[in-house]
């Protein structure tokens, strides 16, 4: 399979060119043009309870489609941002609503993060990716990586796109609770071990609440 990210990285767009009999799975609304000799097919990946608990716990749509080649197909998320490709061979951590495309034989599943989850904006669930063959994610913002081998990293919850297997997290306190309540930084992911993290360069949230105070009031 062949692939190009252009427009990199504030409005970008991913083209995958398929051989005849590859094919990759997308989000639902993630196309943006598609030659016509390729063909699409709309599952319910998983089974029924499969794709539901992947939609309500996980925020990922109920139905994958299926673009089978040959040809190319356009794929592009719903807000300005980023698009990157991971060679995945193993099991891949990513926040709610960051899956864009991968290969077919990627599994896409809904893992418990535990209590220690349930305080940041992402939710109780992570998206578990597991497999071998290629994942695409897309964020709000510039995606950036940082490797870690043995030492740790705080990122802000709103920023955390993705890990890998092999980190450790969990969510803590930015400092006390005058700096939780008052810093602007509240709550944050420490991540720790050997792997990589993946972040966004803004975060959606900060963005909406930079621009609602502004909006008209009916």
């Amino acid at each position: 399979m062949e692939y190009r990210i252009e427009h990199r990285p504030s409005f970008s767009l991913l083209e995958v060119n398929l051989r005849e009999g590859e094919a990759v799975q997308a989000e639902a609304g993630a196309m943006v043009y598609m030659d016509p000799t390729v063909s699409i097919e709309t599952k319910a990946r998983g089974g029924l309870l499969g794709a539901l608990k992947r939609s309500v716990l996980g925020g990922e749509s109920f139905f994958m489609n299926v673009f089978r080649g040959p040809g190319r197909v356009g794929f592009a998320p719903g807000y300005p941002g980023d698009i990157i490709s991971l060679e995945l061979n193993g099991t891949l951590y990513a926040q709610s609503g960051a899956f864009l495309v991968a290969s077919e034989g990627i599994d896409i599943d809904v893992k418990f993060g535990g209590g220690k989850t349930i305080f940041g904006r992402e939710g109780v669930f992570l998206l578990e990716l597991k497999g071998k063959g290629i994942v695409f994610l897309s964020s709000y913002g510039a995606i950036e990586k940082i490797t870690l081998r043995g030492e740790s990293v705080i990122v802000d919850t709103g920023h955390m796109v993705a890990f890998t297997e092999g980190i450790d997290f969990r969510i803590r306190k930015i400092g006390g609770l005058k700096a939780t309540l008052f810093s602007g930084e509240g709550l944050v992911f420490e991540f720790s071990g050997h792997g990589d993290v993946y972040i966004q360069t803004r975060s959606l949230d900060g963005f909406l609440s930079w621009i609602l105070p502004h909006l008209p009031k009916s």
